[in-house]
């Protein structure tokens, strides 16, 4: 049955997994992004179907996530699935001796977790009968402190965005509780570091201490969030699913 995603950071590292899993699989897939450049770049590399489209939105302006939920509903589109991803790697900036600003601190919770549950309450509000998932993207840092084992400084691990991810677990079963009456599910998923960008020393170090001795594969991202999305999971609320080769459970 062809159901509606809207994946808010598709043209991010994990959202273009995303997309293109969903894309693939035939649903109505929408994806936001802060650059028109980037979005169609995503489409062209993907080579997506009609099926996929893009809005570009600046998830922090003012009125923002009115505009975009009022164009689609203009548009006749209803979201059955809502995923929380987009970030701002900007905000994850330090000074050379690890520390955040206030500035980038305030930020990176804004669009970790104000945003989400915005987002989130405004569109069970406008269709809360057709609203079926929520699945706000986490990590293994919302769950542990960072390993000091694992980076050459604290600019490498910003507290900022752990601190914001742990609150973002919360939220999650904030919201699980508030939307349980729409029968809305809203759970989390808390990755862990993801090959890419990684340098192979870091990789290594990664590696000894974690359970599955990896990083996690761009490959094994869409998994868990395709079965929170599906009628498998309708046993799952306010859980944050942890897919992070074991690296939280020592």
């Amino acid at each position: 049955m062809n159901k509606t995603i809207l994946i808010t950071g598709g043209t991010g590292k994990l959202g273009q997994k995303f997309v293109e899993h969903f894309s693939e699989k035939k649903w109505t897939v929408i994806f936001t992004t802060t650059k028109q450049k980037k979005g169609a770049d995503l489409l062209d590399k993907l080579n997506c179907s009609d099926n996929t489209s893009y809005r570009v939105v600046d998830l922090l302006a003012k009125n923002s996530i009115s505009d975009l939920l009022n164009g689609l509903r203009s548009e006749g589109i209803t979201v059955n699935h809502l995923v929380n991803n987009a970030r701002n790697l900007d905000f994850l900036k330090t000074d050379s001796a690890g520390y955040s600003s206030r500035d980038n601190f305030m930020n990176e919770y804004l669009l970790d977790v104000v945003i989400p549950y915005e987002l989130s309450i405004r569109l069970s509000e406008i269709q809360p009968e057709a609203l079926e998932s929520i699945t706000n993207i986490g990590s293994q840092y919302g769950i542990v402190a960072s390993n000091p084992n694992l980076y050459d400084n604290h600019t490498q691990s910003p507290i900022q965005y752990n601190v914001a991810k742990a609150a973002l677990n919360h939220l999650t079963r904030e919201l699980a509780v508030r939307l349980s009456e729409h029968k809305i599910r809203v759970n989390c998923i808390a990755y862990g570091g993801v090959e890419g960008r990684a340098r192979s020393d870091f990789k290594d170090r990664y590696a000894s201490l974690s359970p599955n001795g990896r990083m996690l594969e761009e490959s094994e991202v869409a998994g868990p969030l395709d079965f929170l999305t599906s009628t498998g999971s309708s046993a799952v609320t306010g859980h944050t699913l942890i897919a992070d080769g074991g690296w939280t459970i020592w």
